[in-house]
């Protein structure tokens, strides 16, 4: 498989997409590494080349910091995972912006109410942040918790989606 590879500026900083050769994206984050990107699939998932290029998301991703906060949704992704993971990666995508889950209703959410843990972890291993946005669930005391880009980047974007949900 080619992937597409693009780097673009956003209020947060460098953002870089992996798309497949279908435009789906594979990976992404608040970086300019693309490395870094790469290392976010498993070695067995990674394209076997990877191109400089614009991506369909690119312009998602302008969209949402230029204030449509649900210009993400309708980007395609692709994802590797059980299907608990499937189910959790799906589950993220329905959590409304400016609405973020704790960790404890995110499992209520995946029918696992008792599987805080791997509610935590279906967050840990996605690799298409921003689109499927596992920064919108919090720990159960309501704190950020982690973010594989930083807690600063997690509240940026909680409070831009939390001042689009005021607006709308």
């Amino acid at each position: 498989m080619t992937a597409t590879i693009q780097t673009v500026d956003t209020a947060d900083g460098p953002f870089t997409i992996l798309a497949d050769e279908h435009d789906r994206v594979l990976s992404s984050g608040w970086t300019a590494d693309h490395e870094a990107i790469l290392l976010r699939l498993a070695e067995k998932n990674r394209p076997a080349e990877v191109v400089l290029g614009t991506t369909r998301a690119a312009a998602a991703v302008a969209a949402y910091y230029a204030g449509d906060v649900t210009a993400i949704d309708a980007v395609e992704v692709r994802q590797f995972g059980t299907d608990m993971q499937t189910a959790g990666w799906a589950a993220l995508r329905r959590i409304a912006p400016g609405a973020p889950l704790t960790y404890t209703e995110f499992a209520v959410a995946l029918g696992k109410p008792g599987a805080v843990r791997p509610a935590a972890s279906i967050c840990a291993r996605n690799a298409p942040a921003l689109f499927v946005p596992c920064h919108r669930v919090l720990r159960t005391d309501g704190t950020l918790g982690g973010f594989a880009w930083g807690e600063d980047v997690k509240r940026r974007l909680l409070d831009r989606e939390a001042a689009h949900a005021i607006a709308a």
